[in-house]
């Protein structure tokens, strides 16, 4: 019995070794993605101050004293002098590769630079500095690619990935090997960004705000001697109490797919696919959760006035579901909001409030302005409505509203509500 168990022990090994030794190296092509490098050497001389950049791809948006910060995706920074909203002028662009958000305190601008945290000293803008910077404390992302064709795997070990290159392929491969690698990694941009809402500065200094005021896609927020960082699932929380030098304090796990932060009245209010949660913030530097309202799975920018929270819901985007609404959410008892009403909506982003007065970005639907004193009949009381703009995110301030689209930047005089005036624009020019 044995000696046959033995034979047969045999028989199927010299089988195996037979078919092992016919497993022949073909040669594939194929079309694929292929990524392209910066090394990490490159990246962190790269940050460079220019005369002037073409606008090509506007994200997110940023108010300081008379200053317009406009980010140029993954590009850097548009600096704009507004002392004149009719004519603002360019001053400065700042390249900072891998860049999406900025927060700005006194005169240090906080920026994510791919992997990186950087802190430029801008208190001279002809002499722009870069003091400190905190390496690969952001997850690695990389630029959305072509769908359909094969993505060449990423090393990480060459850098971070700038762009992808379609390019035929030769590759190797044993006959039964997967020679298609997929290699899912995303980064946040306006439909495939992270979006969030900046904190809202009240305090000043010789007659300039402290802090700046971002706009609701916002994922960057100072409080008080903190900066919250949103990071995939986590808030860092950084202490800048010594502004030039930023030291990380705490990375605490939120949930899954948070995207946007608002503070308002020492409440931290993150917006997240799935819903809305409420943390307090009187201690900046202690995070403690006190409610959630959950929604459909939907991108979902938040602002807060009062006792209201206005919530945007949106469909086709990388956040999946297929709604399309406004949300009034009462958040007066902080640890039970409670919807208040639901408002259809053509395809909303970012939305702003100034005293009662509703800004709202209904993407191809342009801009819609409301008188929101009625919660309960927001629609009842639109005061303008500016089509033809493919809209993104606003930022309402003391009668000048602050707003960027797939077009450009705009400024608009609401001081009047009879007679809103569009003031200036700056269209796209470098597609």
């Amino acid at each position: 019995m044995r000696t046959i168990r033995y034979l047969l022990i045999m028989m199927a090994a010299a089988f195996l070794s037979i078919v092992w030794s016919c497993s022949d190296k073909i040669t594939e092509k194929y079309n694929a993605n292929v990524p392209v490098y910066m090394s990490y050497e490159d990246l962190r001389k790269s940050v460079k101050v220019e005369e002037h950049e073409p606008m090509s791809v506007p994200g997110k948006i940023y108010f300081k004293d008379k200053y317009i910060f406009i980010n140029e995706q993954m590009k850097g920074v548009h600096v704009l002098d507004n002392t004149d909203p009719s004519k603002p002028k360019f001053k400065k662009f700042i390249s900072i590769p891998g860049n999406i958000d900025i927060a700005i305190k006194g005169n240090m601008l906080y920026a994510d630079s791919y992997v990186d945290l950087v802190v430029l000293n801008i208190s001279d803008l002809n002499n722009i500095k870069e003091e400190f910077r905190i390496k690969d404390i952001f997850p690695y992302i990389v630029p959305v690619y072509t769908y359909g064709k094969t993505t060449e795997p990423i090393n990480r070990e060459k850098g971070v990935v700038i762009k992808w290159q379609e390019t035929t392929v030769s590759k190797e491969v044993e006959t039964y090997e997967n020679s298609y690698p997929m290699y899912w990694e995303y980064m946040n941009f306006t439909d495939g960004f992270a979006k969030a809402n900046g904190s809202v500065a009240t305090s000043t200094s010789g007659g300039y705000q402290t802090v700046g005021i971002g706009g609701s896609m916002a994922r960057f927020s100072i409080n008080g001697e903190a900066l919250y960082v949103i990071n995939q699932g986590n808030i860092i929380v950084f202490d800048i109490s010594n502004t030039t030098k930023p030291s990380k304090i705490s990375d605490n796990y939120i949930g899954w797919n948070i995207e946007t932060l608002f503070l308002y009245d020492k409440t931290l209010f993150i917006g997240s696919q799935t819903g809305m949660l409420l943390y307090d913030a009187t201690n900046p530097f202690a995070l403690n959760p006190l409610s959630t309202f959950q929604h459909v799975r939907s991108c979902d920018p938040v602002v807060v006035e009062g006792n209201y929270a206005y919530v945007t819901l949106r469909s086709g985007s990388m956040c999946g579901g297929n709604t399309n609404q406004l949300d009034v959410v009462d958040v007066e008892n902080r640890t039970t909001p409670v919807l208040k009403k639901t408002y259809p909506m053509t395809n909303p982003k970012g939305l702003g409030i100034d005293d009662g007065i509703l800004f709202v970005c209904d993407g191809p639907d342009g801009l819609k302005v409301y008188d929101a004193a009625d919660v309960n009949a927001i629609d009842q009381h639109m005061i303008s409505h500016f089509k033809d703009i493919k809209t993104y995110d606003v930022i309402p301030n003391n009668g000048l509203l602050f707003m960027v689209g797939d077009s450009g930047f705009y400024q608009y005089d609401y001081k009047n509500l009879n007679d809103i005036k569009l003031l200036s624009k700056i269209l796209v020019t470098g597609k």
